[in-house]
């Protein structure tokens, strides 16, 4: 808890607090101590996580009920579980169970009419956010994917929201939730035998855009094709135009520990900007001049380095002048939104060759 905000709830709770002790006739009571009433407020805000973390897991539980709804119709819709690579940081590496693979799930999507004796094309769906899920507010990218024979796996990466506290906190922005996705596209794989390895596409907007980016530039070879949409870009520029809240996310002990001015290589190594030579798998990169979220000159970074790299042969672009909807620009129902999806499926056709190519 911030030293100011200590100070705060002190002056302005403790009333309350104080009120909450024995009944006793005011002049018959002890007077709270400082340490008294600091654990008592360490007691409310642990009480608040739980009640955060409840109300979470729930909302998650009742947007898995939604998939049903929203897309069942066209598809066989699946919860799956697997094993990804231990936690990067273990509060007690000598713990009975430290070191232990972390469970991941994900959601696996299958078009109801799909012909299971020939070989079909794979997306890696990527949601996005700090910290957020895959959640039905997709439904309708995923409909339009399962309306042209894609089958279609999305997980819910270390760090994801309605898995509990601890999954939340064990996030690694840039890490191993990159091998999360990664190792979901490899459980597909070895799962359904009606998939091509050859066709793999993967895709995301966001930060599920910048897990989609670092994916092909660790494992070049398993992904035929790519789509980043409005992709956080150059970790180091945005903490640079963030507010301190949001710098306070990454620097936390349980994330990447340390700011970007006293760890600078570390949010270098996280960010795709300063990864572009690595790219070899053909990419489609999608940005917007107002977006709110991902400032633009981070993905013209990571277009200029792509170019400087000498990889103009393996990527496309587009830069959106002021497209309405900022951030979300081509993801709701405008008719520029489906236009620019239209471009992505196109892109995504010429080298996985779905069933039915969107027209």
């Amino acid at each position: 808890m911030k030293p100011y905000l200590a100070v705060f709830l002190v002056f302005v709770l403790s009333p309350v607090l104080l009120a909450q002790e024995s009944p006793a006739p005011q002049a018959q009571r002890e007077p709270a101590t400082l340490e008294a009433v600091m654990a008592r407020l360490r007691a409310l805000e642990q009480q608040l996580q739980a009640g955060e973390s409840a109300n979470d897991s729930l909302a998650k539980q009742i947007d898995d009920l939604l998939w049903y709804h929203r897309v069942g119709d066209v598809c066989d819709i699946d919860k799956v579980s697997y094993t990804s690579l231990p936690p990067r940081v273990e509060p007690n590496p000598t713990a009975q169970g430290a070191g232990n693979p972390m469970t991941i799930r994900a959601y696996s999507f299958i078009p109801k009419n799909l012909d299971r004796s020939k070989k079909h094309p794979l997306i890696v769906l990527v949601h996005g956010g700090v910290h957020a899920n895959f959640a039905s507010g997709a439904a309708h990218i995923v409909r339009e994917l399962i309306e042209q024979g894609y089958v279609i796996i999305a997980t819910d990466y270390r760090g994801s929201t309605g898995y509990g506290r601890e999954f939340h906190r064990q996030i690694d922005y840039g890490g191993r939730e990159i091998d999360d996705v990664y190792a979901g596209k490899k459980w597909a794989l070895e799962t359904y035998s009606f998939l091509d390895p050859q066709r793999v596409g993967i895709m995301g907007w966001s930060h599920g855009g910048f897990i989609t980016l670092f994916n092909i530039f660790n494992w070049p070879n398993d992904y035929k094709v790519a789509y980043a949409g409005v992709p956080v870009s150059d970790l180091i520029a945005r903490m640079g135009y963030k507010s301190q809240a949001y710098r306070d996310l990454y620097s936390a002990p349980y994330h990447i520990g340390k700011t970007a001015d006293q760890n600078v290589n570390e949010y270098r190594r996280r960010s795709p900007a300063w990864n572009a030579e690595k790219l070899q798998t053909p990419l489609l990169i999608h940005t917007n001049t107002i977006d709110e979220d991902v400032n633009v000159l981070e993905v013209e970074h990571l277009i200029q380095a792509l170019k400087a790299a000498g990889k103009s042969d393996k990527f496309e672009y587009k830069i959106y002048q002021n497209a309405p909807g900022g951030h979300s620009f081509n993801r709701n129902d405008t008719k520029l939104a489906k236009e620019s999806r239209l471009e992505v499926y196109k892109f995504l056709a010429r080298h996985l060759n779905p069933p039915n190519p969107a027209k």
